[in-house]
């Protein structure tokens, strides 16, 4: 159990702290050039997300349990922080005090990542390793949701001239919205529905879309990087979805492992 403890913080740690990283540098890149105080916030957040992915390369899977646990609580500190960042950015934007090129849904998809993360952390400081029916369910609805606004903003960003590209996107946007409202029923069913056939049943409908909208975000990303496709994505962007899309997919095997090994 300490082993699973270990090689899934530093595992949520690795993945994370970049993604936290790269949060900060696009929210930067969005800002008006007079909004220099929230561009140096959003640089302080890419050093210390940096430090944090160095001192990452000190620990193994072998590392000292207690060693693990301060650390998770020390990065925890930092995605907690990042969250109260975005969060103050989404403020001062629907207030219109800020004009920027982030667009509200984004920055708030961004922030309830950093409040993922946090939990996540604070989920393996406490023991919480493996998965029940109600967390399995509760993660796929948080995941779907970070899906279809993927779905949403590789839309908009896409220049209205890339006609197919833009009428996929929103078609990945409506099928991700409707297998979010079907797991937000799912979860209301509970406990009747813990069972594993229904459970599987759910996460295989989920694994095949996300894995199309996977295999869509790479080729976008392809294209964009090769400088076939018209958009303001940025290339980092694109890799970005793509690879939070990768996390989905893992995240949903190891559930159905869970699954298996119960049954």
């Amino acid at each position: 159990m300490a082993d699973m403890f270990v090689s899934r913080s530093l595992e949520e740690i690795r993945f994370w702290s970049r993604i936290m990283k790269e949060h900060a540098l696009f929210l930067s890149l969005g800002f008006s050039y007079t909004d220099k105080q929230l561009i140096e916030e959003a640089q302080h957040f890419i050093a210390l997300f940096e430090r944090i992915e160095e001192q990452l390369s000190q620990y193994s899977n072998n590392s000292d349990p207690q060693q693990i646990r301060a650390f998770n609580t020390h990065v925890c500190q930092a995605a907690t922080a990042i969250w109260a960042y975005k969060r103050k950015v989404l403020g001062l934007t629907l207030q219109c005090k800020i004009r920027s090129n982030n667009f509200p849904l984004l920055v708030d998809h961004i922030s309830r990542e950093a409040a993922y993360f946090a939990n996540r952390l604070q989920d393996l400081n406490e023991g919480k390793l493996k998965p029940l029916p109600e967390a399995i369910i509760k993660e796929n609805v948080f995941f779907l949701r970070i899906m279809a606004d993927h779905a949403k903003f590789i839309g908009h960003l896409l220049d209205p001239s890339e006609r197919k590209l833009v009428d996929q996107a929103r078609e990945f946007s409506h099928d991700f919205d409707q297998l979010l409202f079907q797991a937000v029923d799912l979860d209301s069913m509970r406990p009747q529905s813990e069972t594993v056939p229904m459970l599987d049943q759910f996460l295989d409908q989920n694994r095949v879309s996300v894995a199309s909208l996977r295999d869509f975000k790479k080729a976008a990303r392809d294209l964009i990087e090769a400088c076939k496709i018209k958009s303001n994505i940025h290339p980092l962007l694109a890799d970005h979805t793509f690879r939070e899309a990768e996390r989905f997919l893992h995240i949903i095997d190891q559930f159905e492992a869970s699954l298996t090994a119960k049954s």
